[in-house]
């Protein structure tokens, strides 16, 4: 059901979120199973550098991890890359309110990311049979997709390479596709714009891309305004 009515609650926060954070995240997935939360989430966040291993990685795809913390994790796919200046998104949402069809999920959430982009000027789209949301005409990534359901409700989601270090995926097989070239905001608009103002794009461009996708209305919550740590690109 796609109701604009539909209220969804959107946390986020520049503050950098390690494993103890997502495991808080995590309670909210199982909350939102439990019928202890009303609304669906989406939570926007930004990690330390980490690599994280889907369910179906293969260690060949691990190329150079010296260094980073390694962490094997529930969603589906392979081997993927997160740090600072990529946004972190963990839709938490109850599919049986909108179509309980994870073709479907996958699909919207690639469209809630190509209508973002598209906002900020960057044109994007789906290269079939990858998931995921590459440059126009499947160049370049510059958008993972990793879900992870349990009674229809969404876990983990996406990550938006904004002003990411893109060096850093040479030391792994991004989304195990051999010769995949990753990409970025930054990248993609080129210079003239500094680091903050592109994430505050992203993020913003971000929000009414999942509104329009998923036919809702969100009402936003910034953690930094509640108190909450926070630190931009360079910190």
């Amino acid at each position: 059901m796609n109701d604009r009515a539909r209220g969804a609650a959107c946390d986020h926060t520049r503050s950098r979120s390690g494993a103890g954070r997502t495991r808080s995240l995590r309670s909210l997935a199982q909350a939102r199973i439990d019928r202890q939360l009303a609304n669906d989430l989406l939570l926007l966040l930004e990690h330390p550098p980490v690599v994280t291993l889907g369910r179906n990685s293969r260690a060949a795809h691990l190329l150079s991890p010296v260094g980073l913390d390694v962490f094997e994790i529930e969603r589906g796919g392979d081997v993927t890359f997160h740090g600072p200046g990529q946004l972190v998104g963990y839709p938490i949402l109850d599919l049986t309110g909108h179509k309980p069809d994870l073709h479907w999920y996958l699909r919207t959430l690639e469209e809630a990311l190509v209508t973002a982009l598209a906002e900020i000027g960057i044109p994007a789209g789906r290269n079939p049979p990858y998931t995921g949301v590459w440059t126009r005409g499947g160049g370049r990534k510059i958008a993972s997709i990793g879900i992870h359901v349990k009674q229809w409700v969404t876990w983990h989601g996406f990550a938006l390479n904004v002003t990411t270090d893109l060096a850093q995926f040479e030391r792994i097989v991004p989304c195990g596709i051999p010769g995949v070239e990753m990409t970025s905001v930054q990248r993609e608009m080129g210079e003239g714009r500094g680091e903050r103002d592109l994430w505050n794009a992203a993020l913003t461009s971000v929000i009414h891309g999942f509104e329009t996708a998923f036919g809702v209305e969100a009402t936003v919550h910034d953690e930094v305004s509640r108190g909450a740590a926070a630190s931009h690109p360079g910190a």
